[in-house]
């Protein structure tokens, strides 16, 4: 879209959730809220639709997308489940983890979805609003951040606003995300194995440690992208950033965490799930202040605080 007037914005009611299933059912995109950031949404199965997605986002072509659906069932139509796979979505999902799976050859998908891989990303969202808006459109939707690409992601309605305003057809605003981070990412092999393609808001290797009684083996090193989230510079607020400050210099914007005095702090109490839940917030408002540089202090590399480190270095890369 190129009218800067044209996006809608409403409530996440009942209206609104209708008006969005409408866009949607039409190959609209809509900006909906989940527990994690704000997605994209489009339906999943149009060539036509997916690519207003990567259009509006600038988006590489070679950068997959993550479906979302309501029930197993629509999954099922989309991946192949093993035994492994089912245990494991019946654990997390609905929730902020994203499993790839090998894709069905019959699955009713745009090509691009998948970037020309043999694999599917799904999850099944926790989120009242993006859970009627896929059960209201009657379709999985592609959905990732609702964001211009190598942007920070947005967790309200006016980060969307940010930077799509007048490039999509809706935003629906469902208030703030509540967990602030994009879905941890696990790749189920064929063999059994696990891989973590992008650390989340769940912490992947006590999951592993659960089912099986030890810690994931490390992934091999390898090339290309087979899930979002894993380009080498992302989530950028388009200023330098220098990471595992104690204190900020003049032209700095400094975000804190525990006792490091700030102008803008992720946790004063130094609670890891409160820092990953503000931390694009403070990017934000990091990006849009007037001091040129960024200083970020210390997160512990623990639980949420690993995916937390991840995003910050993507963002200062």
């Amino acid at each position: 879209m190129s009218d800067k007037n044209a996006t809608e914005s409403l409530r996440a009611d009942p209206p609104g959730i209708s008006r969005a299933a409408e866009i949607l059912r039409n190959e609209g995109i809509v900006a909906v809220p989940t527990e994690t950031v704000y997605g994209l949404a489009a339906r999943a199965d149009s060539d036509l639709a997916v690519a207003k997605i990567y259009a509006a986002k600038g988006r590489p072509g070679l950068n997959p997308l993550i479906v979302h659906v309501a029930q197993m069932e629509q999954a099922e139509a989309l991946a192949e489940f093993s035994q492994e796979a089912r245990r494991v979505a019946a654990t997390v999902w609905p929730g902020a983890v994203t499993l790839v799976l090998p894709k069905r050859s019959d699955a009713p998908l745009a090509d691009s979805v998948s970037a020309g891989l043999s694999t599917i990303a799904l999850r099944m969202p926790d989120h009242p609003v993006m859970k009627a808006v896929i059960e209201e459109a009657g379709t999985a939707l592609a959905a990732p951040s609702a964001n211009r690409s190598n942007t920070i992601s947005p967790t309200t309605a006016d980060h969307v606003a940010a930077t799509l305003d007048g490039r999509i057809d809706l935003i629906l605003d469902g208030g703030e995300c509540k967990k602030g981070l994009e879905s941890s990412i696990l790749a189920i092999r064929q063999d059994g194995t696990w891989e973590e393609l992008r650390p989340g808001p769940v912490d992947l290797d006590l999951l592993h440690q659960h089912f099986h009684g030890a810690p994931m083996r490390p992934a091999p090193a390898k090339e290309g992208i087979e899930a979002p989230g894993q380009l080498k510079r992302h989530y950028s607020p388009g200023k330098p950033i220098r990471m595992g400050a104690t204190a900020g210099k003049s032209d700095e914007f400094l975000i804190g965490f525990g006792p490091v005095a700030s102008d803008c702090t992720l946790s004063a109490k130094g609670d890891l799930g409160e820092a990953a839940a503000r931390l694009y917030a403070c990017l934000h408002e990091a990006a849009q202040a007037v001091q040129p540089k960024i200083a970020i202090a210390s997160i512990p590399a623990e639980g949420v605080g690993v995916a937390i480190n991840d995003r910050l270095r993507r963002a200062a890369a």
